[in-house]
């Protein structure tokens, strides 16, 4: 065996230094190390906990988002509502409060109702020629839209009393939305305006439609979240339209409100008309003409198959 070089020899040895520095990286960290690491792992834990907390939040109280083209419903909650009221127009007031337009001649009327007990607390008996339609809340201000005209009418939300008649350029008077800023309108067909609330003049006109087919019928309109919201007339459909270009971005169905109205036997139960939004709170109320029943309802993604298709559960008609 030859004999081990003097390199080979010398490489083996070590140098003091060397070993010494070597005993220290491989020492335990020191207390100080410990706690800062033990602090930077449990703020990581809080602040990953104060994520989870609300991102669970937003999901909570956010409205529902544009992510789905169908969506259905759970009930919130059912509240009275005056079987003899044709509604027309719906709007929150703030406090437990809607405001309500009412149809028919004779019968029309705008009122105030407290929204638990379906009390109508104040109202306003309109003259027997005047067929009442759309409602909107703006500032302290109502405005309403009569049927088969281009007249609708002012009134001071604390007093009814004190209104004031106007003229408008829509082909007629349906629904009535705002967005505090200007006033959104539909006349029966598929056109959505943007109207000044100073002059009632035309600011924008848009064509809602759906795959480039019209939506006719647009009806009772509700403002929510920078989207009209709309009934489509003899359908127990919402449409959810972009007030920008017309683009229907996604559609609710209620159908199954309407269907348990029939099945507990309220026959004389009209069609699904009336949307208003509370803002602050992020409740959605819906209910009908003629119907016992005003719905807090909460929208989630509809994820089964469809038994019809949207063209027949929401049925997309030519105008009369």
């Amino acid at each position: 065996m030859p004999a081990p070089s003097k390199r080979n020899h010398l490489s083996k040895r070590r140098n003091p230094l060397q070993i010494q520095s070597m005993a220290r990286s491989k020492s335990p960290p020191s207390l100080f190390t410990r706690l800062r690491r033990r602090r930077g792992a449990a703020a990581l834990t809080a602040l990953c906990l104060l994520l989870v907390l609300y991102a669970t939040w937003r999901r909570a109280f956010r409205a529902p988002s544009r992510n789905h083209l169908f969506y259905t419903f759970d009930v919130v909650n059912e509240f009275p509502h005056d079987s003899d009221a044709f509604t027309q127009g719906l709007v929150y007031g703030g406090n437990d409060t809607l405001f309500e337009s009412t149809g028919l001649y004779r019968k029309s009327s705008i009122r105030e109702v407290h929204l638990q007990s379906g009390k109508v607390k104040t109202h306003h008996q309109m003259d027997g020629d005047l067929f009442g339609e759309g409602l909107t809340l703006l500032g302290e201000r109502l405005f309403q839209v009569m049927w088969l005209t281009n007249t609708g009418f002012t009134y001071d939300r604390y007093n009814f009393t004190k209104r004031e008649k106007f003229m408008h350029k829509m082909r007629d008077g349906w629904g009535l939305a705002t967005d505090g800023k200007i006033l959104f309108g539909s006349d029966g067909t598929s056109s959505l305006y943007h109207i000044n609330p100073s002059n009632f003049q035309v600011l924008k006109r848009v064509t809602v439609k759906y795959q480039d087919r019209e939506i006719m019928f647009l009806n009772e309109l509700e403002y929510i979240n920078d989207e009209i919201w709309a009934n489509v007339w003899q359908t127990d459909c919402i449409a959810r339209i972009s007030h920008n270009d017309g683009r229907v971005i996604s559609w609710i169905l209620l159908h199954k409100l309407r269907e348990g109205l029939l099945k507990s036997g309220f026959r004389d139960i009209d069609v699904l008309n009336g949307i208003a939004w509370d803002k602050d709170t992020n409740r959605l109320f819906v209910t009908g003409k003629l119907w016992p029943k005003l719905y807090e309802i909460k929208l989630r993604p509809f994820t089964g198959a469809l038994n019809a298709g949207i063209h027949n559960l929401c049925p997309i008609r030519s105008y009369m």
